[in-house]
């Protein structure tokens, strides 16, 4: 057993990282009250923690070559506590975005990487499967444990003890870390400042077009934004449309870059030439797919079980298990069927069950999800997602040579972060811009009197907020509407969230839909060996 001390201490840094987002998430209506805050200020904070670790996970890998892996898989671990105490002690949303979203999101972007690597580093052979498959099992075991520990912790005690936790853990983490081989290289190339700039404000400015979507506007400026009073929508398009056009160009700009400096003999921040390897760029793509789907889920179904259903953290962590548990079951089901089957017969079997279980969810999205279809549809989703994380972590490490692990591991990080930031805020976008759509119709065509039709349709002119559905009768009131219209408002409001939810289960099913195309590059050998030589 001693040989597999290395993984278990990788794999607790590895469940800490993984936990994060499941805790904060089905913590989101009591971290709403406690720190007086909306739905969309956490989104933001869900979102920007991701793209925090996306846009600068490529740095991250580069600095684990520089100083190496070991060296910054402590450095990131140290990082990751401090940021995880300041989100403990946040008195307010600004502090919590500081703690959680940025310096978690700096210190995970050296300790995904390293974990891959290090990985890599330490087995050989059947070993290192069986190791990355570990890894694989911790994470859906983190996706499992997460919302029942949030939830139980929140509920019976305070959310914030959850990241005094991660505080303890993290640093075991570093006190264990000597027992770590680090067998990589360190470069002493420079790190191109250029490359940085051009990657994370690139992918930032992608993400947060499509986060400010649900106000600004896909195209069609809605709620425009004002610098002096004055309205920002260029040539009449919506500020959304122009960040992600932007964003997608510095993208573009970064590729090019990154050519010409391997073209020079200089080192680039990640060496794009990897992308022509079929099976990497195939199980990358994937990997992205897969996670933006997860973080829909983890968006969506927890603010409708707790704004709508006014259920609490423990409950809702109860509703989302069934994901949870047979996410750890076909991840260990995966890691055995791959002596039969083929990695790309294995994902393909997971990508058509997750389209399966979209499909399952939106068809048993009633008022109060309590139907048994519901948890059928939570349980194929968590197979679904189990037999992809089986495999593609293997599938992208065993596609390059030993001296591009760590840029793998970075890769794989920004490929994971991106598509939760991607996933949170689409899935998040179509579910508050649905809301309002299906509300603002509600209102027109109700039996409400005219003056106070007119009433509503102007006070949410700009769009409608998340709140706890209980409430929206006392709101009404207090805004001069009579018992009878106020319920008729309450009614409406919990019909269009309904409404939205499904409209967003149908945006999971395109997502799944659409990752069924990245896969065909995925090997169809059995035993997936590691390439012999850094050239693609």
């Amino acid at each position: 057993m001693k040989k597999w001390t290395v993984v278990g201490v990788l794999g607790c840094a590895q469940f800490v990282m993984v936990l994060d987002g499941t805790v904060m998430n089905v913590s989101i209506s009591t971290v709403v009250t406690d720190l007086d805050t909306s739905v969309s200020a956490m989104q933001a904070a869900i979102t920007f923690y991701t793209l925090t670790m996306a846009a600068f996970m490529l740095l991250g890998a580069k600095l684990g070559d520089v100083w190496g892996r070991r060296r910054a898989f402590v450095v990131g671990s140290c990082i990751y506590a401090v940021g995880s105490l300041i989100t403990a002690l946040s008195p307010n949303v600004q502090f919590l975005f500081l703690g959680w979203s940025v310096i978690e999101g700096l210190g995970a972007v050296l300790v995904i990487p390293a974990i891959a690597a290090l990985v890599a580093d330490n087995y050989r052979g059947a070993d290192r499967v069986t190791a990355f498959a570990i890894i694989g099992a911790v994470s859906g075991a983190a996706v499992a444990a997460g919302p029942l520990i949030g939830g139980a912790v929140t509920t019976y005690f305070d959310w914030r003890y959850v990241f005094v936790a991660e505080v303890v853990i993290m640093l075991a983490v570093v006190a264990c870390a000597r027992i770590i081989t680090d067998a990589g290289t360190r470069q002493s190339a420079r790190i191109d400042v250029l490359s940085v700039v051009l990657s994370s404000v690139g992918l930032v400015f992608v993400v947060y077009g499509m986060l400010q979507s649900k106000t600004w506007g896909w195209i069609v400026p809605l709620a425009t934004p004002e610098i002096g009073g004055v309205p920002v929508a260029p040539l009449g398009i919506s500020m959304s449309a122009w960040f992600m056009t932007l964003g997608g160009v510095l993208i573009a700009v970064f590729v090019i870059r990154q050519r010409r400096l391997a073209e020079q003999d200089r080192a680039p921040l990640v060496d794009v030439r990897m992308f022509s390897i079929t099976s990497l760029r195939s199980g990358l793509s994937v990997l992205g797919a897969q996670y933006a789907v997860t973080a829909g889920l983890f968006f969506m179904v927890p603010v409708y079980l707790q704004m709508t259903l006014g259920l609490d953290a423990l409950e809702t962590g109860i509703r989302i298990f069934p994901l949870s548990v047979s996410l750890v079951l076909f991840s260990i089901v995966g890691t055995r069927l791959s002596h039969r089957m083929t990695p790309r017969a294995i994902v393909r079997m997971g990508q058509v069950l997750l389209v399966v279980s979209a499909v399952v969810l939106l068809g048993s999205a009633t008022s109060d999800l309590r139907s048994g279809l519901f948890a059928v549809g939570m349980f194929l989703a968590g197979s679904a997602l189990g037999l992809l994380a089986s495999q593609l972590g293997n599938v992208n490490m065993s596609s390059v040579s030993e001296s591009q692990t760590s840029e793998v591991g970075g890769l794989q990080g920004v490929f994971q972060n991106l598509g939760s930031s991607l996933g949170t805020a689409l899935i998040g976008s179509i579910l508050i811009g649905a809301l309002s759509t299906s509300f603002a119709s509600g209102v027109a065509h109700s039996d409400l009197p005219a003056e106070t039709r007119a009433t509503i349709s102007a006070a949410t002119e700009n769009g409608v907020t998340i709140v706890p559905a209980s409430t929206v009768t006392t709101i009404a009131e207090d805004a001069g509407l009579s018992d009878e219209d106020a319920s008729t408002l309450a009614h409406i409001y919990r019909d269009s969230q309904l409404s939205s939810l499904r409209v967003s289960f149908f945006g999971l099913i395109l997502i799944s839909l659409l990752s069924l195309l990245f896969s065909r590059g995925i090997p169809t050998e059995i035993a997936v060996r590691r390439r012999a030589s850094a050239s693609p």
